[in-house]
This record gives C-alpha cells, structure tokens and sequence, in this order.
C-alpha cells in the first residue's frame, strides 16, 4: 500500500491564497508564479475552494470592462467558479486519489478537520507509477 504522504507538497511550498484576497492581488499573483489555479483558504486555515484564471476572465468578461479600482476592492470569494477543484482528506486511499488526478493537475489535500495542508500534484503521481512499470 502506497502512503499519499510521500506525494503531498507541504502547505508552506505551495502558492494559495486567502478568500479575502482581491481580484487584483490574485492577478498578481497569476501573473509572478505562472499557475492557472490555486487553493482558496479562510482565515482559519480551512479549505475553501479554488480559483483559476478562467474564474478571474469570466469575472472581467462579466462585467463587461475592466477597472483596475473595482479589482483592488472585489473579493475572490465573491467571484463565481466555474469548475472548482476537489479536495480530499489525508486519509484518502490511494486509488481514489489517482482517479481525481485524471481530472485535475492537482489535489488540495486537507486534514481531519478540512484544514489545508497540501497538494499532490499529478506530475508526481505519474513520475512514481513510471518509476513502477518498464517502459520499452
């Protein structure tokens, strides 16, 4: 039996942001690490959702223009999402984990009480089943 432990990136080397966070300050962040979704917390540390760019373009399609000043002030957790990522507990069994990891790139991982504290990420998942079979 596999242990999801050995694929969880710790919280602290991950990038998520608190739902409080603007839509501005979530555009930044986009653009400086390069990712197209993240994990949404509260202030207490609780899983929340995700949010993509794609959340981030429907919320300027939406509004039919975009202001740099109404982006400073809306909060993403006011925004709607269009497909947010599933989480799952530590204890998940393995197998069911890697079935969501065919949908999503990666699985925000909580603890007993929905506490974030992690991704596994697809890559990760694929690189050990590589390292498993022989590939001629």
């Amino acid at each position: 039996m596999v242990n999801l432990l050995i694929f969880l990136t710790p919280k602290s080397e991950t990038l998520y942001l608190n739902q409080n966070s603007t839509v501005r300050q979530t555009l930044e962040n986009f653009d400086v690490h390069k990712y197209s979704v993240v994990p949404l917390i509260d202030d207490d540390g609780f899983f929340v959702s995700t949010i993509s760019e794609g959340d981030i373009l429907r919320f300027i399609k939406n509004s039919c223009k975009f202001d740099i000043s109404v982006a400073e002030k809306m909060k993403i957790k006011d925004l709607e999402l269009y497909r947010p990522y599933k989480a799952l507990p530590i204890s998940t069994p393995m197998d069911e984990v890697v079935r969501l990891a065919l949908e999503q790139n990666f699985i925000p991982i909580v603890d007993d009480r929905g506490v974030y504290i992690g991704i596994v990420k697809r890559k990760s998942i694929i690189d050990f089943l590589l390292s498993k079979i022989e590939i001629k």
